[in-house]
Formats: structure tokens, C-alpha cells, sequence
């Protein structure tokens, strides 16, 4: 660790984050969950849904799996919960699951198809709802099997449960939200020409640990001049030069639920070009909050920043320079998930939907430039989670301690 990283660390000793630490979803919920998809089970005329690892079997079990070779996820009927997972992992699925189910094991050298597939004869299930994060692996031998149920996409009903977040969802996602601002805060006093982008990455990850986060940065992108011009970056490891612009988008899970948040500022002077697409990226971001009401399709909300866009001449549509990609995600359980601020996405916006706002600016092969906050609908219009970038070249109000 060098000691300019031991003098930055100093500072996140002293606060107070890890300490508001909320408490995590409770059992009683996930079971006031399953009871609702077991109803909307009944009220969809289907047998049964098969939950994969992801999303959806976290959200209703608890379950936090990564998705491997071997299956791991839970059958939901009208009657029945049944985790279905291999028999040597049942001791640390127990472990992790917020509910208790009944098991359906299976050995290494079965077939968990055929073991899915007896279980919903068992359950009299003909019509299987399937979790978009079922694999295809999974589902074309399911449907090759004589005795295959009726297949549909549960993707719509479940992201009916998801799609807006509660009380105490909000409140995971505001102190995942509040740990990597604060985060941020800190990376711009570390960053200082000559830096590396990895070490930069090294001490938002550590960052991250010290106030709470689950698991460090859940991910984490540095780039430095040309390099911003990529929505995504570039491989390598750059070298930050004096009078460059710095990008820098970072998150973290708290129990589960994601934080995203991006900022874009000016180590040392920068050309003019950039200042007045940075205020115009402000301009689009501001638009895009502003269009977000109660009732107004999410599709609405990327055309208001779009035009701002337009207006000043950029674009139109996806042409560059101009905005390479939609305005916003959902997030929750997922750092991406539906509905998105996009062109075409006419799902209303109601109270409890959570959302990125970002409609990133581009000129190819220069510079881009993405201020990323995000913002939940209420009753009367959407709420930020954390406030937007302020300048340029100042980026924060003074860092102070709560």
C-alpha cells in the first residue's frame, strides 16, 4: 500500500457508514413473497415456476448462488416450495437460504432434468412458468423430454413482484447508493496526475470494504482522456496525465441490492469542447429527471434528454457525437434489470421503481462524458437518491464528516 492510499484510508476509519449499516430483508418476508407468487400462480392458470440462480431466486428465497454447471434453484406450486440442488451442497444451501423448503437432491451422476421433471409429476404441473435466468442448456432438454410440461417465460410475472422496490428495499439501495458516493468523494481526492487506473480501481475496492459494502466494488471502471470516449473503456492500465478528464463509475451491493453511480471532472484544464458538452450532459440528465412523472411511459423519460441532445446539436438518435446508448436501467437485486429508460419501453412509471439516469454524451475517439445518478418514483415525482455531479472541475462540496 503506498502512503498516499494509508492517508485516504485514515479518513474512512473516522466515518460513520459502516455503523448505519441496515439490516437485511428478513425471513418473514421472503415468506409473505412466496405466498404472493404461489396466489399469482393460481390467478395465471399455471402449475408451477422454476427459479434459477440470480435475481428472482434471490428475491423470493434469499438465496444469494452463483450460477454454475450444476443447477441450483427452486420449484414454486400453488403448494409446494422445493429447493432443488446437488446433495453434496445441501448443508451450505440450507446455510444461505432466508426460508425453509422442502429438498429434491440429486447426485452427480443423475440427471437433474429427469429430476424436475418427476417433481412436477409429483405436483400434477403440466404448465412451468421458467425464470429468464434458466439456462437454454436447461430448457431445451426439458423441452426435448417426452414427458415435457408446457413451457411459458415467467419473465413478466416476476418482474410484476420486483419492479417497485419497498420501504425498506429503498433504504438498502439509498446506503448502497451513499456508501460509493462517498466513495467517489474519496477516489477524487486520491486521483492526482501520474496515478495508474488499476490503483485507482485497488483503492475504490478497499473503499468500498471499509464502509460496508458486501464485497468491495461490485465493479469498477477507470479511464483517463480518449479513453472516456467508450462507454465501457478499454484494456490496458493508463496513466493519468495532467489536464485530462477522469470518468470514473463504481458500485457495491448492500444485502443484496446495487449501488451505479458515475462521475465525469477535470484533472487540470480541459478543452472548451468538453465544458460545454459536460453542461450539456448536465442539461440532459436534469431533462430526463424532470420528465419522470407518475403515469408517463419509461420511454418518455430517454426522450427528454435525447432532445436536449438534438437541440444542441448532437445526434440525432443513436448517430454520433452525440448519446450511444439509452438514458436509464432499473436497478435493485440486479445492477441492470427492467423496466429501462429507452425508446419504445412504454411500461408506466409508478411509485417504487428505481432507475439510473445517464444518458452519456460521446464524440468518438475524443472524449465522453457520463454523469450517472439515479432516482425512485413516489406518489408525487421521482426523489434522488444522491445529488448530481456539481461542476466540472469541481465535482463535490467539501468532504465532511457526519
Amino acid at each position: 500500500m503506498t502512503h498516499a492510499e494509508q492517508q485516504h484510508y485514515q479518513a474512512i476509519e473516522q466515518d460513520s457508514l459502516y455503523e448505519r449499516r441496515p439490516e437485511a430483508i428478513a425471513p418473514a418476508v421472503y415468506t409473505v413473497r412466496i405466498a404472493a407468487l404461489q396466489q399469482a400462480l393460481v390467478a395465471e392458470q399455471l402449475d408451477a415456476c422454476l427459479l434459477a440462480c440470480g435475481g428472482n431466486l434471490r428475491y423470493f428465497t434469499g438465496l444469494d448462488w452463483r450460477a454454475t454447471e450444476r443447477f441450483v434453484g427452486c420449484l414454486v406450486t400453488p403448494q409446494a416450495v422445493i429447493a432443488v440442488c446437488p446433495a453434496f451442497e445441501r448443508d451450505s444451501h440450507i446455510a444461505s437460504q432466508a426460508i425453509e423448503t422442502e429438498y429434491a437432491l440429486w447426485q452427480e451422476e443423475a440427471s437433474v432434468i429427469e429430476l424436475v421433471l418427476t417433481l412436477l409429476e409429483k405436483q400434477g404441473s403440466r404448465t412451468l412458468a421458467l425464470d429468464p435466468n434458466v439456462s437454454a442448456d436447461v430448457v431445451l432438454r426439458l423441452q426435448s423430454t417426452a414427458q415435457a410440461p408446457h413451457i411459458s417465460d415467467a419473465s413478466t410475472l416476476l418482474a410484476g413482484f420486483r419492479q417497485c422496490k419497498s420501504a425498506q428495499e429503498l433504504a438498502l439501495i439509498q446506503h448502497a447508493m451513499d456508501i460509493t458516493l462517498r466513495v467517489h468523494q474519496l477516489a477524487y481526492q486520491f486521483i492526482q496526475p501520474g496515478v495508474l487506473a488499476s490503483e485507482v480501481k485497488r483503492f475504490i475496492d478497499n473503499a468500498h470494504r471499509q464502509l460496508g459494502a458486501d464485497n468491495g466494488s461490485t465493479f469498477c471502471a477507470v479511464q483517463f482522456g480518449q479513453a472516456t470516449a467508450y462507454p465501457h473503456g478499454v484494456p490496458g492500465d493508463q496513466r493519468l496525465e495532467d489536464n485530462q478528464l477522469v470518468l470514473v463509475d463504481t458500485g457495491c451491493t448492500v444485502h443484496g441490492y446495487h449501488s451505479d453511480i458515475t462521475r465525469t471532472y477535470s484533472v487540470g484544464q480541459v478543452s472548451q469542447q468538453i465544458r460545454d458538452t459536460w453542461q450539456i450532459e448536465k442539461q440532459a440528465q436534469a431533462a430526463a429527471f424532470a420528465a419522470a412523472r407518475i403515469g408517463a411511459p419509461c420511454g418518455s423519460v430517454d426522450d427528454a434528454a435525447r432532445a436536449v441532445a438534438t437541440r444542441c446539436g448532437l445526434g440525432p438518435d443513436y448517430t454520433l457525437p452525440g448519446m450511444p446508448h439509452r438514458t436509464g436501467h432499473g436497478i435493485g437485486l440486479e445492477i441492470h434489470e427492467g423496466p429501462y429508460l429507452v425508446r419504445g419501453d412504454n411500461t408506466l412509471l409508478a411509485a417504487g421503481m428505481c432507475f439510473s439516469n445517464e444518458p452519456m454524451i460521446v464524440y468518438p475517439d475524443q472524449f465522453g462524458v457520463r454523469l450517472e445518478d439515479h432516482f425512485y418514483m413516489t406518489d408525487d415525482g421521482p426523489r434522488w437518491f444522491t445529488q448530481p455531479q456539481w461542476q466540472l472541475d469541481k465535482p463535490f462540496a467539501p468532504l465532511t464528516q457526519d
